[in-house]
């Protein structure tokens, strides 16, 4: 490649880069927007954040459409290639955070509109917490190619992995012991599940910045080392 071509190859993959965490940072505010309105019961604001996942799908299009044209135009290869992967697969996670974020607004809007006034009956502000700070961090980590962050982010992937079952749990003691309670709990349940799936892909990005920065698949690790232990 010509000097001339070699500066804008890297203009383009700094452009896909920028545009990753704009969506990143886009998704982020759509998790805290539904958790607040979940919190707050202020239903102009769960409402926006359905509105707004149509932003986050639109993203998802022009990052995809612009990692492609990169691809076919410069064919990049190693580092850059794995960075374009990287990139459109952490886009695909963070469109499905959107989406949860999308169900916790659409779920608390439920709750927050029934005939019956709603009252938290499990705590989920620290797995929300815990959520948010996984994908800040896994995001950081795309910014800077750093992936040291990695094994931090699966430690509390697993803590909100646990906490979703104990929030389960206490969730269908509550309908065992009073039926009237049912529909609310299967609605917060669903709003648990949400938040423990936006930890899951947020865990997926972090495993994708390890990928772009080393070439090491760690996705399946725990099945891999199974599979290589036969024999």
């Amino acid at each position: 490649m010509t000097q001339h071509t070699l500066k804008q190859f890297d203009v383009e993959l700094e452009e896909i880069r920028r545009g990753v965490l704009q969506m990143g940072g886009l998704v982020e505010t759509q998790v805290a927007r539904a958790l607040e309105g979940l919190a707050s019961g202020d239903l102009a604001l769960l409402d926006a954040v359905t509105a707004g996942d149509k932003e986050v799908n639109l993203a998802q299009i022009q990052l995809d459409d612009e990692c492609s044209r990169l691809i076919a135009r410069r064919q990049p290869a190693a580092t850059d290639l794995r960075f374009v992967l990287s990139a459109i697969k952490a886009v695909a996670d963070l469109e499905r955070i959107g989406d949860e974020a999308k169900k916790i607004a659409k779920a608390a809007r439920r709750l927050h509109s029934a005939d019956v006034p709603f009252t938290p009956r499990v705590g989920l502000s620290q797995s929300a917490q815990l959520v948010l700070e996984m994908l800040r961090t896994a995001l950081d980590g795309f910014a800077r190619a750093d992936a040291s962050h990695a094994q931090e982010i699966k430690l509390k992937d697993a803590e909100v992995n646990t906490q979703f079952k104990g929030t389960m749990r206490q969730l269908i003691t509550y309908m065992m012991e009073d039926p009237r309670t049912i529909t609310s709990s299967l609605e917060t349940l669903f709003i648990a599940k949400s938040i423990e799936r936006i930890g899951d892909h947020a865990m997926n990005v972090a495993e994708h910045v390890v990928y772009m920065v080393s070439g090491e698949d760690v996705r399946f690790e725990n099945t891999q080392a199974v599979l290589g232990g036969k024999h």
